[in-house]
């Protein structure tokens, strides 16, 4: 049997974790700062990830259990540096994957996500739970996009972009590089690379 452990395990995780059990796979291990008193899903504590001292040759694999796009990015470098160690994909068994779609590593994909013909989805990218991604949409790596968020058809979102809960992005839209949008809002033009935006519609707040 495989050994897999999560990195991160409060919040978002237990997200990853559920979606885990639901397709099947059996996680044994989480990595976080310290060990944690809460321990819902009973996995065995292997120490904090960022020290020198961790052993990364306990897990054959690794799932990530961070929401934040910059700490997601400094673990998969981590990882990544270890060698031959596999960032595996969670994809909830609810989700909808239509067919011609492209799916990177390390990604998670929640409960009730829609992802339409033809989208491309990169690595080490949250696409949240009830979140659609409609035809021909470009995402590129370590983006997130918040539960219940919409990208209509042929939207582009740029690296390490966040993307609020219940946020509308109408077709062909832009959206650049280390962008947030705020909860909600409305996105109808181009977004410029490193703008927060929010409101209906969408204005740059700085």
């Amino acid at each position: 049997m495989e050994n897999i452990a999560i990195i991160g395990y409060s919040g978002h995780s237990y997200v990853v974790l559920d979606a885990s059990l639901k397709s099947n796979l059996h996680i044994q291990f989480y990595s976080d700062l310290s060990e944690k008193q809460n321990n819902p899903f009973n996995l065995q504590y292997i120490g904090d990830e960022s020290k020198d001292t961790f052993n990364w040759d306990i897990a054959d694999s690794y799932i990530l259990g961070i929401g934040d796009n910059t700490i997601r990015e400094l673990i998969v470098r981590n990882i990544i540096n270890k060698g031959e160690k596999k960032i595996l994909n969670i994809i909830h068994p609810n989700s909808t994957i239509a067919n011609f779609v492209k799916i990177g590593i390390g990604n998670f994909i929640g409960p009730q996500a829609t992802i339409n013909a033809l989208a491309t989805i990169g690595c080490y990218c949250i696409i949240n739970s009830g979140s659609i991604v409609e035809h021909e949409c470009q995402i590129s790596d370590f983006v997130h996009l918040g539960p219940g968020s919409v990208l209509a058809g042929q939207v582009t979102v740029g690296r390490k972009t966040f993307i609020g809960a219940n946020t509308v992005v109408k077709q062909g839209v832009c959206i650049g590089e280390n962008v947030v949008v705020g909860a909600g809002s409305v996105v109808l033009k181009d977004i410029p690379n490193g703008e927060v935006w929010v409101g209906n519609p969408a204005k740059k707040l700085r």
